[in-house]
């Protein structure tokens, strides 16, 4: 307090004998000690205070102000600070003798002292900049007072300009944004003075002046936005990577939940910042395209079942979503999607043809049903596509072959409601009539209603229950009281129309659809235990010495006796899931006697009959033990039980078979033919004559034979390439491939596809196309990339010249599309069940590749933040011992030992230090690419950002990149919910 009274003497003394200000500035700094500067005296504001006590200001204490500025005696932020005490507004002269003083350091506001200089220059423009907000509104009230006045609109224009000036710069924008996020309290007052100073602007009679009044005020409301404003997107028409991904869903994951793909939709339109309208018409013309190329059967209902059930559900859940395309209403963009789509007429014909209906008039009733289009909408799009098919013939007119089939779609459509009636129908208690359910049951199985059931229950999300009842039908037939020879085959059906339908519903939709929560009760259902030990899928090997097929002996025994004996299967009092369990070991048992020449051929054939003459279970657990034999024979040795699964294979039409015995072997042959197909393709062998009419099991022996999966690989996405989008054969092939070679081979060469492309529009396509194919296992593939090839790119120099751009500027577009997508959705959900499927030995272990001692950062960190002479730049107390990796993710204790947490970690700890190494080349370019897309896909304020890991001391190497030195960019990459990342960002910002 002494020393402040001395200053006001000194001060008074000054003026009393005219020094002049090289005097005074003489004598202060011989009795003043001097701090850094002299702030720590209030040295401005002890000279304005004695400035301005009268009306007019003393110029000769002014002239020591403008001296102590000029000659840095003090900081600018305490000379704003100053500034912004003052409140005498009606003293005009001394108003404008302040906004001169602003003049003198305005244009070049900066700081390059410590990072708390730097914070108290942010919050000294944000006290100038309230200060002058309120200038503004007593001007405006004292004109509504006094009507038009020179003075007084002089005043307020002097106020708008350095008003303006200040606003019209980014940095100082996003400065003030910085202490906005400091002190929420000044941030108030800055926005009450804007209200103040809207209300009073219809005073302003100058019209120019009101003008550039709303100009400056637009300019502080835009502060809090500064994150959300971006760049207009590329434009373009097509959008590969939603075609991939819609494709990708509809072919392989109808199962899948809703919301998870909803998600990855929103983002994959965010990264690429696709507008509404196109979005919703890319995900329309994929689905046209999945019903167009679909092949017969189930396949062709799945991609029925999706367009029609699932893809209306889906922009439901987007219409809910929060979308941050302003203004524009999403029903309208639903609108203006079809009204695109009319216009693709060749598209629609096709699929009409396809179909035998009228596809597009019915997706637009079930839109118009779930309130995505309005009925005027619906209506005038209708007629439309009516208008445009004037032409002679219209490719949907009914043929005579065709008249009387009934289209798919509406029978998908009718199908839905009918899963709801069916699992009301089975949950009820049948335990004294369950001929009811039969009826229910054998009508299922009928022609293509068990397909249509299960697309429509898979497509709405119904499948796990479905599966589950079906589950429970099947336990049902193992409580048996006295029965008669009736309740003895009604028990006999159920229980073997249940296990049909079960492995039908496995092998449509993999097994993930019953195992993936599994029964609550203590016991293991039978079927859950027979899928899980006996049931051959692909990829999947079966030891057929396994404990599983070894049942007691006594029941094989009197089994095999049971099968060569009588001439059919006895119903009444029978086990059936022990039948099924002893089966395997009988089977052995035959095979055995007949090659040891025991039986006959003709023995053989009659125990076969036996075997699938009422029950087809029985059959399907005797062909499922073969496939396991066989897999583990020689070539020579498969004759025999080759030709066992053929006689199983063909359906028996004896007399004497049990209810709708033929219903259930067409689906019979059809689960044994999907259990068989690998086994019998190692060695050439067919299962039975190609029948005319039936189509193959699609999307098996996609691999060309007699050539190397890396040339395979490579043919498959040059052909993609040329297309421009990738179909559903294609995703077929590469996740065989992706099966076969690991995660590390498929990235790394489809890596190497996209270094090799050196056009700028094709290196985009790539990155599009990779985007969707990584989707097949986003998680595994983005581990893979970020933390190993990526890194090996970075590291070696031999590797730099392939990351020149454009494929550079390509891989980091694509890197940052993998981290943003596997980081937003890894913590979400389960795995899909494509994911599941893949085995895991391929995956390294990154706890190893990256070790983790808690107290101090991993090897690879030490040897990557070996810069030293970097952390004292933040030197204040708290910062002097910052590590330069400690990064805004361990301020929020993010777990690390997460294995993509730790690979993001990584990543930007080698980024940082490229940034920090005295070597520039290709990969630097690459890092600035990295980062610039990181800011261009970064969504407005998400704390969950990857940029989380980045090192804060990584902000001051950045700068010196040119692209990167820009307001903006430092605020998106810094986490200005931490009061450290304010601090960091404000010291980078300041020394722009």
């Amino acid at each position: 307090m002494m020393k402040v009274v001395n200053l006001k003497q000194a001060i008074l003394q000054a003026w009393k004998e005219r020094w002049s200000d090289h005097q005074w500035a003489i004598n202060i700094k011989k009795n003043f000690p001097k701090g850094q500067t002299w702030d720590y005296l209030n040295f401005a504001e002890a000279l304005m205070e004695q400035a301005m006590i009268g009306p007019s200001p003393n110029p000769l204490i002014l002239s020591y102000l403008r001296y102590a500025i000029s000659s840095q005696m003090v900081s600018y932020s305490s000379v704003l600070t100053a500034i912004s005490k003052f409140d005498g507004f009606s003293r005009e002269l001394c108003v404008m003798s302040l906004l001169e003083i602003m003049d003198m350091f305005c244009h070049r506001l900066n700081c390059h002292g410590k990072a708390e200089d730097c914070i108290g220059l942010c919050r000294a423009l944000l006290g100038v900049l309230v200060w002058l907000l309120q200038g503004c509104a007593f001007y405006c009230e004292k004109l509504r007072e006094l009507g038009p006045s020179p003075s007084i609109e002089a005043a307020l224009k002097a106020c708008q300009e350095r008003l303006h000036h200040l606003m019209s710069s980014t940095k100082i924008r996003a400065l003030v944004h910085i202490a906005r996020l400091e002190d929420q309290g000044s941030w108030g007052n800055a926005e009450q003075a804007v209200l103040k100073v809207s209300d009073g602007l219809v005073n302003v009679p100058n019209q120019t002046l009101r003008a550039k009044l709303e100009e400056s005020l637009s300019l502080v409301k835009s502060i809090p936005l500064m994150l959300s404003v971006q760049s207009d997107p590329p434009v373009r028409a097509s959008f590969p990577s939603v075609h991939a991904f819609i494709m990708l869903e509809g072919t392989m994951n109808l199962t899948g939940e809703i919301q998870p793909m909803v998600e990855q939709l929103m983002m994959i339109k965010r990264m690429q910042r696709i507008p509404a309208p196109l979005f919703i018409l890319e995900i329309w013309k994929a689905c046209f395209t999945g019903l167009i190329e679909s092949p017969e059967g189930t396949e062709e209902l799945k991609w029925t079942a999706f367009t029609f059930l699932k893809i209306p559900q889906v922009l439901l859940r987007l219409k809910k979503y929060p979308q941050s395309d302003k203004g524009q209403d999403f029903v309208e963009d639903v609108n203006a999607a079809f009204q695109f789509l009319l216009k693709l007429t060749p598209l629609l014909d096709k699929a009409d043809q396809r179909c035998n209906c009228d596809c597009l008039s019915m997706l637009l009733q079930e839109c118009n049903k779930l309130g995505l289009l309005s009925d005027p909408n619906t209506e005038n799009l209708t007629s439309k596509r009516y208008d445009t098919e004037d032409r002679e013939f219209s490719p949907r007119l009914k043929t005579a072959e065709n008249a009387n089939i009934q289209p798919n779609p509406g029978l998908i459509l009718r199908a839905e409601p009918t899963v709801t009636n069916i699992l009301k129908t089975v949950d009820a208690d049948h335990s004294k009539s369950p001929e009811g359910l039969l009826g229910v049951l054998g009508h299922m199985l009928s022609g293509k209603s068990l397909d249509l059931l299960l697309a429509a229950a898979a497509a709405t999300g119904k499948l796990k229950s479905f599966a589950r009842k079906f589950i429970k039908l099947n336990e049902f037939p193992k409580h048996i009281s006295g029965e008669g020879s009736k309740s003895a085959s009604v028990r006999a059906l159920l229980f073997d129309i249940s296990f049909l339908m079960l492995c039908h519903v496995v092998q449509t939709y993999g097994s993930e659809v019953i195992l993936s929560d599994p029964s609550p009760s203590g016991e293991t259902p039978f079927f859950e235990t027979w899928l899980q030990t006996c049931m051959p899928e692909e990829g999947k090997t079966l030891n057929p010495d396994h404990p599983c097929f070894r049942p007691e002996p006594g029941k094989v025994e009197s089994l095999v006796t049971l099968l060569n004996n009588s001439s059919e299967m006895k119903l009444v009092q029978v086990k059936w899931h022990e039948i099924c369990l002893s089966t395997p070991a009988a089977i052995l048992e035959v095979l055995n006697a007949w090659e040891n020449g025991v039986l006959s051929v003709e023995a053989v054939q009659k125990i076969t009959d036996n075997i699938k003459g009422k029950v087809c279970s029985m059959a399907i657990c005797a062909v499922a033990w073969l496939v396991a034999h066989v897999r583990m024979l020689g070539r020579d040795e498969r004759e025999k039980p080759q030709t066992m699964i053929r006689q199983l294979v063909t359906p028996n039409f004896a007399e004497n078979t049990l209810q709708f015995y033929n219903e259930r072997v067409i689906i019979m042959s059809s689960i044994m033919e999907h259990m068989c197909a690998d086994v019998f393709q190692q060695t050439g062998a067919v299962l039975r004559a190609p029948v005319e009419g039936q189509e193959p099991i699609p999307y098996r022996n996609l691999l060309p034979a007699k050539e190397p999966i890396h040339k395979a690989l490579s043919k498959q996405f040059q052909v993609v390439l040329r297309k421009g989008w990738v179909d559903s054969r294609a995703l077929h092939l590469f996740e065989s491939l992706l099966n076969m070679g690991g995660v590390f081979w498929f990235t790394n060469n489809l890596i190497k596809e996209l270094l090799k492309e050196t056009r700028q529009e094709w290196a985009t396509r790539v990155v599009e196309l990779l985007y969707s194919i990584f989707c097949l296992d986003t998680h595994q593939i983005t581990l893979t990339l970020l933390g190993t090839i990526l890194p090996n790119l970075l590291t070696d120099s031999a590797h730099w010249h392939s990351l020149s751009d454009p494929p550079g500027k390509a891989l980091a577009k694509l890197s940052v599309w993998c981290a943003l997508s596997s980081f937003s959705s890894h913590h979400k959900g389960p795995l899909s069940a494509r994911q599941r499927k893949r085995q895991r030995e391929d995956i390294e272990d990154y706890n190893s590749l990256f070790p983790l001692d808690d107290t101090q950062p991993s090897k690879l960190m030490r040897l990557l933040s070996s810069n030293e002479d970097e952390p004292a730049a933040l030197s204040s107390p708290g910062d002097r011992s910052m590590s330069s990796s400690l990064s805004a993710s361990q301020l929020h204790t993010v777990n690390m030992r997460d294995p993509l947490n730790r690979v993001l970690a990584n990543l930007f700890l080698l980024v940082s230090s490229i940034l920090g190494s005295k070597m520039a080349g290709p990969h630097t370019q690459f890092v600035q690419s990295f980062l610039e897309e990181c800011v261009d896909c970064l969504e407005q304020g998400s704390r969950g950002s990857i940029l989380q890991f980045m090192p804060f001391t990584m902000v001051s190497e950045l700068v010196k990149l040119p692209a990167l030195a820009k307001p903006r960019i430092i605020l998106a990459i810094t986490d200005l919910t931490l009061p450290l990342g304010r601090r960091v960002a404000a010291k980078a910002i300041s020394a722009l």
